[in-house]
Formats: structure tokens, C-alpha cells, sequence
């Protein structure tokens, strides 16, 4: 192999390395995030040796389902949610899709793959969907990585189809194996395994490194460790190994130019999580959820007035356009289901100053007739007709196969609202250990240490303190520099409430008041304070692990009654009900007295990023001081 000194020569090498590069570019952009996403390479954060756990090429192959329509596949694995192409009408849609997926050992591995009918002018549909454990495939050989997987009805579990998926994972120890061979390919132009002087040096070159630019020769003479005038994988591997611990010649990944961590790890998951090698059609990025996805460049075009969506966390609430939360079984991103005309009048209630004033003069007044109304309406015979349209708005959300009772039990909307669930549906952690708290309800989770953190990243209005939010009649000194727990239910969420600890209840003390709305687009307004100013019932229950712990059930837009299935001097269980709320949603407050409990620090990390948490009943929320040790979270 010569080395190639004529100008014609060196250009067209340059040209040949040139296509590839942009080649590979090309399909780099078909599956990057777009501009701000919290998913893309640029932002990735630090991974340990210790953590890294694979990369994993995940590929949907294809789907059997039960009827003809044009069909799209969604995966959301941790952060991130990619998709396929549309395919042709058909029963048998075909996709051959795929994408890399970094794994961690701390990290998400659970992969949710949603299958969306497209035929439907208003919005897309999911049919079904399945979950699959990347790890679980590390140990599979490599030709029975191809699997079938069940396609389950969001809203009943039943089957609607079957989905082929292949997956393989690269360990870390491969990863490294390959990663000389990924960086071979890009310049060795007659594909022979070998790079002649001219192709290292262009390849220095493409490293975006002067120094390492400056000093080719030297470089290429250290790494032909033989001296037959050419560099083998075998040799650039150890030329990149040795380099890159004493003096890294690699600055800039050579297929999207972004600067790269100066570390040998990180710079090797970024680059080949670039080089996608496989044949099939690369998936979309750029999406947070798979509801996002599924609408695709359409969902795109209408963030563009509202970035701060894809800076998650950072400006949710008042800003942002959709209310996205991270469920924490999965590590996924969930889009939380809201009318968006009821977002509009929301935030021009509760974001503006004239939206104020109508508060002053008369629509407080206004919010209490009509969640009265709706009441009496939901208990009506007539109600139960709305349950049908209830489930379907949220089909993907409200798992039936978890109430205890089938749907024709309920003869009111209000009695389907309440619903219970089976005995076990919500598993307690930790029950025998009365020193570990739990969720005590679905819900989205905010938890804060102090209470000053809580009014820095999530409470905004001017006036929120711990004294106004328990009233006169309950002794706050204990409270006022504790932790705060804020747990929001949502519509479709089983609206039962639950006891966070073991213990006694004290007393009940209701707070007369408004009932704003609990999103948290109010919840962020400087204008008004939510959980201070609305109706509400605080129950002291006390503990010998926690001290007292102050449980506020806050009632909310249309949500008029507060109803309690325990009394003064009840002994609790953690985990035991204490009651429920009537049609709306609504929220529930903890307060703990200072340095009582040390909350689990994925709650506070997402927190203190404004992002809430998905959780259900009994998940555990943190343990007690002085015992720190952390038990193992329950599904």
C-alpha cells in the first residue's frame, strides 16, 4: 500500500473520507436531538468505569397486529424517545429500525416500545405497547437475539398484537475491542485493515487536535510497532489506548465535530454511539416522550415558541407548553395528558396580573359554586356515562386490570373516581421497618430537604410559608426549617390516600379556604399562593421515628370534598388508608420536623431540577436519622 504523494491522489482520498464522514453525519442527524434536547451527546454526563455497563443496538424489526392501518413504533429508554418511520397499510408493518442506547448500571435499562395507529386526522392512537429489559440480553448469543414480545393495551393488558424486536449488547470490554475498527473504517479507503501513513495522517487530522496534527510522523512511527510501514487495528488500538491516558490526540468526535470529554471512556461511548454501523433505517430523536414522537416534525414545529420544553425541569409549569415528569419504576419520561385550552385559561388566570384581580373580584366565589356543581353532578346516576370517554382520554394511563372491581360496578362517576385497588395492586417497601416513609399516594412527587429549597425551585409564590400552610391551630415552630413532600395527583390517578409513616394521628384541623387549581402552572405563579390560600384538612400524626409529621390533604378545582376513613387517636400502619378525594385532582402535603428524615436522593436530584416524579403508593420516599442506610425500592 503506497503512500500516495500525488495532489490527485491525496484529493481524492480526502474526498472519500470527506463522503464518509458526512455519510455517517448524515444518519448522525436523523438520530440526534434537536436543538436543546436534554437527550443529545453534547450534554451527556459523565460515565464511570464503574457504570458503564454496554451499548446496547436495539433494532424493531416488526409487528403483527389485529387490524389493517399505517403503523409507527416509538422506544423511550431513560431520558430519550426515538422513532420509526410510518409504515405502508398494512397488518404486518415492517420497520427494521434501530439505535444505539447507552447502559449504565445505575442507570434506566427497562425499554418501553409504544405502537401508534396513524390513520386519525386529529392525533395518533397507541394500540399497544411492550416493555423489555436491555440487560437482560447481555447474556444471549448473538442468534437468539431476535425475540417476540406481547403488544398490551395500555387501558385493559390484553393483547393486541405481537412485536419482533433484536437486540444485542456490546459489554464494555468489546466495546473497547471495536472501537480501534470504528476508527479505522472512517479512513481506510481500499478496506483493507490497514492504514498507510496517509490515511493516519488523515485521520489525525479529522481528530481536530493541533498538537497531535503537528506531530503525525512521530505518532505513526510509534504506533507501526512492527515497521512495515503501515498501522493495523491491533496497533492503532494500542497507539489510542497509550495516547489517550498520557496525552489525548482525539479533541473532536471526527463524525458530528462535537468536542469530546478528555477522558478515554467518555470518548469512546461518544464515538460509538456515532458510528451507526447497522444496515436497518436509523430512528428519529429529538423527542422527550412517545406521545411527543408520535406527532413527530408536527410536535416539533409547535415548540418552537416553547423551548423550555425540551430544557426539562428548568422552566416547566408556567412555561412550558406540556407537563412532562419522570416515572421513577422506569426512569422514563411521561407527558402528563392536559386540554390545552384548559392550559391557555390557566395561565391566564393564574399567570397574570389581571388574571389576579379577577381572583379579588369575585372568581374565587366563581370556583367554589362550580366544583360544587360538578359535584352533585359526578354523583349523579347520569355521571356514569362520562366513565367510557374518562378511560379513553387516558387509556395509556389508568391500568384497569388494578381495581377491584370490573367497570359495571360503578353506578356513579364520583364511585368509579374513588375506585380501590386489588389487595397487593401497590406493594409497601419496607413494611416491617418503621424507619423508612413511603409515597402516600400516585401521584407526581416533589421532595425537598429544606423548605427554603422548595420556594427556590418550585413554589412561587411571594407569600408560601410553613406557618401559613398549617393556620393558626396547629403549633408549626417544629416544622418551620423541615422537609417538604409534595405529592399531586392528576386526574387519572387512583385518588386514595395514604399514611406516609407508622403512627398515631393526633388531631384533625380543617383550613377553610379557595380551591385553586393544583397544576403547577398555578403552583409556579408569583401571583397567588396555592397551597396556602386553598381548603384544606391537616392531620398531626406522631411517631417515634419521624417526630410529628404534619399530613395536608389540599382540596382543588373541582375537587369539594376531602373525605378522612380514620380519627383522632387511630394507630396507622405506613401505608394504610386514610382517605380519598372526590373528581378533580388534587394534592397532598408532608411536612417533617428538621433533620427527621433524609429523603432518597433520586427525589431530590429530579426536584431540584423542577421535574416531578412519577411514584404510587408505598414506593419508599426516605428513611430517619440517624439510620441512613437506604432499603431496596419496591416495584
Amino acid at each position: 500500500m503506497g503512500n500516495g504523494n500525488s495532489t490527485e491522489t491525496k484529493e481524492s482520498r480526502r474526498s472519500k473520507m470527506r463522503k464518509k464522514i458526512q455519510n455517517f453525519r448524515s444518519r448522525r442527524r436523523l438520530s440526534r436531538p434537536g436543538s436543546g434536547s436534554v437527550s443529545g451527546l453534547a450534554s451527556q454526563r459523565s460515565v464511570s468505569a464503574d457504570d458503564f455497563a454496554g451499548i446496547a443496538l436495539l433494532t424493531l424489526i416488526g409487528a403483527e397486529m389485529k387490524f389493517k392501518d399505517k403503523w409507527l413504533a416509538c422506544v423511550s429508554f431513560g431520558e430519550q424517545t426515538f422513532r420509526s418511520e410510518i409504515s405502508d397499510s398494512t397488518e404486518k408493518p415492517i420497520w427494521n429500525s434501530e439505535k444505539k442506547l447507552l447502559l449504565e448500571k445505575n442507570g434506566p435499562s427497562l425499554a418501553r416500545i409504544s405502537v401508534f395507529e396513524t390513520n386519525r386526522l386529529l392525533k395518533n392512537n397507541i394500540v399497544g405497547y411492550c416493555e423489555l429489559d436491555l440487560l437482560d440480553f447481555v447474556v444471549l448469543e448473538p442468534d437468539s437475539t431476535c425475540k417476540s414480545f406481547d403488544l398490551l393495551d395500555p387501558a385493559s393488558s390484553n393483547v393486541v398484537g405481537s412485536m419482533f424486536v433484536s437486540c444485542s449488547v456490546e459489554d464494555p470490554v468489546e466495546t473497547e475491542t471495536c472501537f480501534a475498527k470504528r476508527i479505522l473504517s472512517i479512513v481506510d479507503y481500499d478496506e483493507d485493515g490497514k492504514l498507510s501513513f496517509s490515511e493516519f495522517s488523515d485521520l489525525m487530522n479529522a481528530f481536530g487536535n493541533v498538537v497531535a496534527a503537528n506531530k503525525k510522523e512521530e505518532l505513526f512511527k510509534a504506533a507501526d510497532l512492527n515497521g512495515d510501514g503501515v498501522v493495523t487495528i491491533d496497533e492503532l488500538a494500542a497507539l489510542l489506548a497509550v495516547q489517550q491516558e498520557q496525552e489525548p490526540i482525539i479533541n473532536s468526535c471526527p463524525v458530528c465535530g462535537e468536542a469530546l470529554q478528555l477522558d478515554k471512556l467518555n470518548a469512546m461511548i461518544h464515538m460509538t454511539l456515532c458510528f451507526d454501523e447497522g444496515t436497518g433505517n436509523q430512528m428519529t430523536g429529538g423527542f422527550l416522550t412517545d406521545r411527543q414522537a408520535s406527532y413527530g416534525w408536527m410536535f416539533k414545529l409547535s415548540e418552537w415558541t416553547h423551548l423550555s420544553t425540551y430544557d426539562v425541569g428548568l422552566n416547566t409549569g408556567s412555561s412550558a407548553s406540556h407537563i412532562v415528569v419522570i416515572d421513577r419504576k422506569t426512569k422514563r419520561l411521561v407527558e402528563e395528558l392536559i386540554d390545552s385550552k384548559i392550559v391557555m385559561s390557566m395561565r391566564a388566570i393564574y399567570q397574570s396580573k389581571i388574571g389576579l384581580r379577577l381572583m379579588d373580584q369575585g372568581a374565587k366565589e366563581i370556583l367554589q359554586n362550580l366544583s360544587e356543581k360538578q359535584g352533585k353532578k359526578m354523583n349523579s346516576v347520569e355521571s356514569a356515562q362520562n366513565i367510557p370517554s374518562f378511560l379513553e382520554f387516558f387509556k395509556d394511563q389508568i391500568n384497569m386490570a388494578e381495581v377491584k372491581y370490573p367497570l359495571d360496578h360503578f353506578k356513579t362517576f364520583n364511585e368509579f373516581f374513588v375506585r380501590e385497588l386489588k389487595p397487593g395492586a401497590r406493594p409497601i417497601a419496607c413494611m416491617d421497618q418503621d424507619d423508612v416513609a413511603v409515597s402516600a399516594a400516585d401521584c407526581r412527587l416533589m421532595a425537598f430537604q429544606s423548605v427554603d429549597d422548595s420556594t427556590r425551585f418550585w413554589i412561587k409564590g411571594r407569600k408560601f410559608s410553613i406557618k401559613g400552610l398549617l393556620g393558626n391551630d396547629v403549633q408549626s415552630d417544629a416544622f418551620l426549617d423541615g422537609s417538604l413532600v409534595i405529592f399531586r395527583l392528576a386526574p387519572q390517578d387512583y385518588h386514595r390516600f395514604h399514611s406516609p409513616v407508622s403512627g398515631v394521628i393526633e388531631k384533625f384541623v380543617n383550613v377553610s379556604g379557595s380551591l385553586y387549581t393544583v397544576n403547577p402552572i398555578a403552583v409556579n405563579s408569583k401571583y397567588c399562593n396555592v397551597f396556602t390560600e386553598n381548603k384544606r384538612t391537616i392531620v398531626i400524626i406522631s411517631t417515634a421515628e419521624f417526630g410529628k409529621v404534619a399530613f395536608v390533604a389540599i382540596g382543588a378545582t373541582m375537587v369539594g370534598s376531602i373525605s378522612f376513613v380514620r380519627q383522632e387517636g387511630d394507630h396507622v400502619k405506613k401505608g394504610d388508608e386514610l382517605g380519598y378525594f372526590s373528581f378533580g385532582g388534587s394534592t397532598v402535603i408532608c411536612v417533617f420536623e428538621k433533620d427527621s428524615i433524609k429523603i432518597d436522593e433520586d427525589l431530590l436530584a429530579n426536584s431540584a431540577r423542577s421535574l416531578e416524579t412519577l411514584v404510587t403508593v408505598g414506593m419508599q420516599l426516605g428513611v430517619s436519622f440517624p439510620k441512613l442506610e437506604n432499603c431496596v425500592l419496591e416495584p
